[in-house]
C-alpha cells in the first residue's frame, strides 16, 4: 500500500498560480488545494515508499520556482 501525506506549502507572494501549474505536472499528487491564509496549498501526494516521498518533496516540490517552505504531514494507519 502506498505511502499517503499532506503537504502543506508555503508560496512567495505572486506565484502562486504558476506552482500550482507545476504542481498538476507531479503524478504523485492526487489533489492540489489552494487556500487563503498559511499554507498557501494543501496537496495531498502518494508515494510507494518514505524515500519515495522524501524525492518527491525534496528533488520535485522544493524545486519549483517559488515554493518558500512546506510541512509534510505522513497518514498512518490504525490497526483495528
Amino acid at each position: 500500500m502506498a505511502d499517503r501525506a499532506y503537504v502543506l506549502i508555503n508560496v512567495l507572494p505572486g506565484p502562486t498560480t504558476t506552482a500550482v501549474k507545476a504542481l498538476a505536472e507531479i503524478k504523485e499528487i492526487k489533489t492540489i488545494d489552494p487556500c487563503w491564509g498559511k499554507p498557501d496549498i494543501f496537496a495531498l501526494v502518494e508515494a510507494p515508499d518514505q524515500d519515495a516521498l522524501t524525492t518527491l518533496v525534496l528533488a520535485k516540490i522544493h524545486t519549483i520556482e517559488g515554493v518558500a517552505q512546506t510541512d509534510t504531514h505522513l497518514v498512518y494507519r490504525l490497526k483495528k
